[in-house]
């Protein structure tokens, strides 16, 4: 069993950790709102091109972060094409998590001389 994280909800725990796809999604999203097709740009920005993600896996996780209330729709372009979101709160409380969550994955590493130790 997982220790609980600081600040989050007992029912968004079994989030953790976050997959790529939502860790991403969220992370795009930090900065401000974005559409779908902008969020996918971003996500490669963020990866340094490592982790794509097509249209399936974008529109079905952005729904199920809909669904738990990570992230907002903020507008709907003219026609309903363009669709835009943002963290919400309780997305920017789970980012952090995951951060504060892998900062002290890679402490640990770099304790164990598994990761390069910085400053060197």
């Amino acid at each position: 069993m997982q220790p609980k994280l600081a600040n989050v909800p007992d029912d968004l725990q079994h989030l953790f950790p976050l997959t790529p796809a939502v860790f991403f999604i969220l992370f795009a999203l930090a900065e401000g709102e974005k559409h779908g097709y902008a969020i996918m740009q971003e996500v490669s920005v963020l990866s340094d091109g490592k982790f794509r993600m097509g249209p399936g896996t974008l529109y079905t996780t952005i729904q199920r972060l809909l669904e738990l209330s990570l992230i907002e729709e903020t507008a709907t372009e003219a026609g309903g094409r363009r669709r835009y979101y943002r963290l919400s709160r309780t997305g920017r409380v789970i980012l952090k998590a995951e951060v504060a969550r892998m900062e002290a994955v890679v402490r640990l590493a770099a304790d164990r001389k598994l990761a390069p130790q910085g400053g060197s």
